[in-house]
């Protein structure tokens, strides 16, 4: 049993990585109610957060129906993370976790997520503050360094345990290579191996089907599986792997209609928290994955991506599912 402080997350956990402008509680539910077993929320700058930035404040929302989740912050100001830290408690999430691994240069610039790998003594001391000012477990998830001479991720490993992180997810790339080449598990595969780690490690990176998630549970004995990008416009990955895991076999696709109702859902959710016109906007960068390989589907979803009218997209919807229902049996 993989356990986050006091929280179960099950024998070998499937959990949903924080992506910027994605894993907003309309994205959650749809991977919650596919058997995604723990979820993050977007990152979080604690200098937003401190200073009651109307944006950053808003990505505390939790729902009853997401537990377990984690809260994730960002930041390079010790005292800032430390009052972060306190108002993300206040929001009563199951763990704290801190980003020291998105590569976007305005981020890093600063010193922030992937860019404080330039500086592991400060990570660590960083980390340690946080860790000494909540009551909650606090996890971190980064890469496997700045660049190729400074993958310095198993002596990272042990030191954010030592300094008190009850969980370490790693996504198998530095932080040059941002999401090109392929991602490199075995670095993580040897933090598992080593007898001085005793916090669950989690991989992350590339993981899109549930023959490689099976293949990499094996070859590098991690704890868990982080998936990130696999998810976008398909929440059904979360429901393959359990399957395959437990039976060997693959699932069908989910039918036309299971991608219109979860499109729909998604949609409909996104407007609810976000308002009208945000709602509508950032639905657009899902549209391509949920009806992904749909013959002839560009004119359909050039009108999901220009309409500003949610009658009219919800009509949509409804010809894509009228349309392809016909076309396709599966995919």
């Amino acid at each position: 049993m993989v356990k986050i402080g006091n929280t179960e997350l099950g024998e070998f956990p499937l959990l949903l990585a924080p992506m910027e402008d994605v894993s907003d509680p309309p994205f959650r539910a749809l991977c919650k109610a596919q058997g995604c077993d723990m979820m993050y929320t977007e990152f979080i700058s604690v200098e937003g957060l401190i200073r009651d930035a109307t944006k950053s404040v808003q990505k505390l929302d939790i729902y009853p129906e997401e537990r377990p989740i984690g809260i994730q912050i960002f930041g390079a100001n010790i005292d800032s993370m430390m009052k972060a830290a306190e108002i993300v408690e206040a929001a009563n999430p199951e763990v704290l976790d801190i980003n020291y691994g998105c590569p976007v240069k305005k981020v890093t610039s600063k010193m922030c997520g992937a860019g404080i790998l330039q500086d592991i003594p400060r990570m660590v001391e960083l980390t340690k503050q946080v860790v000494n000012s909540t009551n909650l477990p606090v996890t971190v998830k980064t890469r496997l360094g700045w660049d190729d001479k400074t993958q310095y991720i198993e002596e990272v490993a042990e030191r954010l345990q030592d300094v008190g992180i009850k969980a370490l997810s790693i996504h198998g790339r530095t932080r040059k290579q941002m999401y090109k080449g392929e991602a490199d598990w075995t670095r993580i595969g040897k933090i598992k191996e080593n007898p001085r780690i005793k916090i669950p490690i989690f991989g992350n990176g590339d993981i899109n089907s549930p023959q490689k998630a099976l293949e990499y549970r094996k070859k590098y004995n991690v704890d868990g599986i982080m998936i990130g990008r696999a998810s976008i416009g398909y929440p059904w990955i979360f429901r393959e792997i359990k399957h395959y895991f437990k039976t060997g076999e693959i699932l069908p696709p989910p039918t036309v209609a299971e991608r219109v109702a979860a499109a729909k859902q998604h949609f409909n959710h996104s407007i609810e928290w976000k308002g009208l016109t945000l709602g509508i906007l950032e639905m657009r960068r899902h549209y391509t994955n949920y009806f992904r390989g749909f013959p002839h589907i560009k004119p359909y979803r050039t009108k999901l991506v220009t309409s500003h009218n949610p009658e009219e997209i919800m009509e949509v919807f409804d010809l894509i599912e009228e349309r392809y229902s016909e076309l396709m049996t599966t995919h």
